[in-house]
């Protein structure tokens, strides 16, 4: 193609769909974040679509009408939040133009874009789809809904509070949640605190205190990485961490007879010490570990 042509709608829709069915398959195989490097590397046909635009928030290919995928870096200079509502609120560039133009483009189309957030330098997750639902001009910020469902809202400016509510657990699924996933796992060097399985698609990250309560923040301190079977069983409080760092196994579970993966998977971490983050800021706060070792069913 060549620069100054243009993707017709159908081409420009079948390359946003097929960077989701991209993005999909890096998540099945436990992707949980991207590097910079990869995102300017995507390529569709043959030809490489840069993700993310080295200078600025907003990837505008010049080859297509509306924006592609907006970014807000770790450390960026533009005050985009998700607030209560649980929308993005993304400010304007701080010029007038294409970058903007494009972007209004999006909201007048209704085309779905990718939300990149940075957890760190040059690392980012990525939501998506999401869409532009609301201009608000007066502020200089355009309202990004991260959930298909938000676009059907009456007016975003002026929501009800059972809207807010709403969008707010929206967000926290859609966004906050991959957010804490991204940081925790990368706490714990992608590996089981338990057991030390290295293999990202098979751990989670799990909450101390759950996110449903007041003290359930959803920062590293308040997270493990743990492999599918120890998060289980640590939900169930079959499994417990005291919080001198040691993990516990339910009395029931360390007697019981059943084949290898409980000798193995449960009944031999009991008495285990934890494998701890590097960076002491990142440590599991003991308090939190001390509130949930109350509900270990011993």
């Amino acid at each position: 193609m060549s620069p100054d042509a243009m993707y017709s709608s159908a081409e420009q829709q079948a390359i946003r769909e097929d960077l989701f069915r991209w993005l999909d398959r890096r998540l099945e195989f436990g992707t949980y974040e991207f590097a910079r490097e990869e995102l300017l590397g995507y390529t569709y046909d043959g030809v490489r679509i840069p993700l993310l635009d080295t200078s600025r928030g907003i990837r505008n290919p010049r080859e297509f009408d509306a924006t592609l995928s907006i970014m807000t870096s770790s450390q960026g200079p533009y005050d985009d939040a998700v607030t209560d509502d649980g929308f993005v609120h993304y400010r304007y560039q701080s010029r007038d133009g294409g970058d903007n133009r494009k972007l209004k483009r999006a909201h007048e189309l209704g085309v779905p874009l990718v939300y990149f957030h940075g957890v760190r330098p040059g690392v980012f997750v990525a939501t998506y789809p999401v869409y532009v639902i609301a201009d608000d001009e007066a502020n200089r910020t355009f309202l990004i809904a991260l959930d298909d469902s938000l676009r059907f809202f009456g007016d975003p400016l002026h929501m009800s509070d059972h809207e807010r509510r709403y969008g707010e657990r929206m967000a926290r699924q859609r966004l906050h949640q991959p957010l804490f996933r991204a940081r925790v796992i990368h706490a714990y060097a992608n590996t089981c605190t338990v057991c030390h399985l290295k293999h990202p698609e098979l751990l989670d990250a799990a909450h101390i205190v759950a996110d449903s309560d007041p003290n359930g923040i959803a920062t590293v301190p308040n997270g493990l990485t743990l492999c599918k079977m120890h998060h289980a069983a640590y939900d169930r409080n079959l499994m417990g961490i005291s919080a001198d760092y040691i993990v516990h196994i339910n009395d029931g579970l360390l007697h019981e007879v059943d084949g290898p993966m409980l000798k193995h998977g449960l009944q031999e971490m009991h008495g285990r010490r934890i494998e701890l983050p590097q960076r002491r800021a990142d440590y599991p706060s003991k308090e939190r570990l001390d509130e949930r070792f109350l509900a270990f069913d011993r």
